[in-house]
């Protein structure tokens, strides 16, 4: 053992990595397994308290030989060694841009809430490891990836009550469960923290394509100023865009109403109109908060601005945009019309053609996000008021039930004359 021990110094000090590679090959395996466990935390002890790293991360049998290692240690390792190894492994790849790798390791760091433990993390060092994996998935687009590492952010950030400190020093209103910072610098520490999560979460959602809760947590962004000023007004001025973005994208519905409201109703909004990216997101807001037809012509600019993702096309045929706008302007006619044929329709939106403009109107209809009906034979889509939809739905449920009661009953008839005529033969 002693042997082994001083075979492994020898070489992490001369940075020998052959003479490793054939320890870890040969002489490793035929030990013991506490043997194995002893020598594995021996390596990372020795390799981190010297200048062995990071230059060795950039050989592959020393990458080989550090992966086997950290999968073979005691229950405890001194100093908690093997973390500070994986956080130096983490800022390679990290600096290689092999960003997938970087929080697959760093997701492994053993974190408990142990006092008196050597890997015991305070809350809001726990948190920030999972930001961090969470921000590197989602730089390789790996959401569902980045999805659960937020997730176990937030559980973190919610058991824990971390919020943000008040601008002021009103004790009466601090809640004694949450940790409150005890200096400027930790107080700058969980704000920052903070953000990051709420724009890791929001990208996640956007990226999920939830776009009206990406929408409501890019505003929350944007909302920064309340909690700090050290964040530039441009960076709040692109959350507010891309709250305006999602907005728009969401599918039509009561809540979408509200929260395209509080945007419509933020003092900042038409600022957006000297940004390039978001030039014309506040005429269309606006235009949609308050019930107006969106013209095809008033969509290039935005369409231009969107991300790969917002621009996929669904399973009706429609873009993300498309659909949107449509059920937006179905919406919008319906204040300006009572009845409309299809093919007015079509080219009165500018978007899609009118079979497609039928089926969505079919789907708005079914769902309750539209009041009306369709005549299929005219080809005609007519709206009612919230009066005349309410009668229609009670007049259709009964029409509906008595058509169920004469089915059942002709059935039994032509039952009971059927077994007569079995039982006459």
């Amino acid at each position: 053992m002693m042997d082994a021990t001083t075979t492994v110094s020898t070489a992490i000090a001369s940075s020998d990595y052959p003479s490793l590679h054939n320890f870890f090959t040969n002489t490793h395996p035929s030990l013991n397994a506490g043997e194995q466990r002893s020598i594995s935390a021996h390596f990372i002890v020795a390799a981190v308290n010297s200048n062995f790293f990071p230059e060795a991360f950039k050989s592959p049998v020393v990458q080989k030989i550090v992966e086997a290692t950290l999968k073979n240690l005691p229950a405890s390792v001194d100093g908690a060694a093997d973390n500070v190894l994986r956080q130096k492994l983490f800022d390679f790849h990290v600096e290689e841009a092999d960003y997938a790798e970087a929080a697959r390791i760093l997701g492994t760091m053993r974190m408990e809430d142990n006092e008196s433990s050597p890997y015991y993390m305070k809350p809001l060092e726990k948190c920030d490891v999972y930001v961090k994996v969470a921000e590197c998935y989602l730089e390789e687009e790996l959401t569902v990836e980045a999805e659960g590492a937020v997730g176990k952010a937030g559980t973190v950030i919610e058991t824990n009550g971390i919020s943000f400190p008040s601008k002021d020093d009103d004790d009466e209103n601090k809640d004694d469960s949450a940790i409150q910072p005890t200096t400027t610098e930790e107080q700058e520490g969980i704000i920052t923290l903070l953000l990051r999560y709420k724009s890791t979460y929001a990208r996640i959602l956007d990226a999920n394509r939830k776009f009206l809760q990406a929408a409501m947590k890019y505003y929350d962004l944007s909302t920064a100023y309340l909690h700090t000023d050290k964040i530039d007004a441009d960076d709040l001025m692109v959350m507010l865009g891309k709250a305006v973005t999602c907005a728009i994208l969401s599918p039509n519905s009561a809540q979408r109403q509200r929260v395209l409201g509080i945007v419509y109703n933020d003092e900042r909004l038409h600022q957006l109109d000297s940004i390039p990216e978001f030039q014309s997101h506040s005429s269309i807001l606006t235009k949609m908060y308050l019930n107006r037809v969106v013209q095809k012509s008033e969509l290039e600019k935005f369409e231009s601005s969107l991300a790969e993702h917002q621009k996929a096309i669904m399973s009706d045929g429609l873009t993300i945009v498309e659909r949107g706008v449509l059920e937006h302007n179905m919406v919008a006619v319906s204040h300006l019309y009572t009845s409309i044929y299809f093919e007015q329709l079509a080219q009165l939106l500018g978007v899609v053609d009118a079979d497609k403009g039928e089926k969505v109107a079919a789907k708005m209809i079914l769902d309750g996000s539209l009041s009306g009906e369709i005549d299929e034979v005219e080809g005609v889509l007519r709206f009612f008021s919230k009066a005349q939809g309410a009668a229609a739905n009670s007049e259709n449920d009964g029409s509906s039930l008595m058509t169920w009661n004469e089915t059942i009953t002709q059935f039994c008839v032509q039952l009971n004359d059927v077994t007569d005529a079995v039982r006459a033969m």
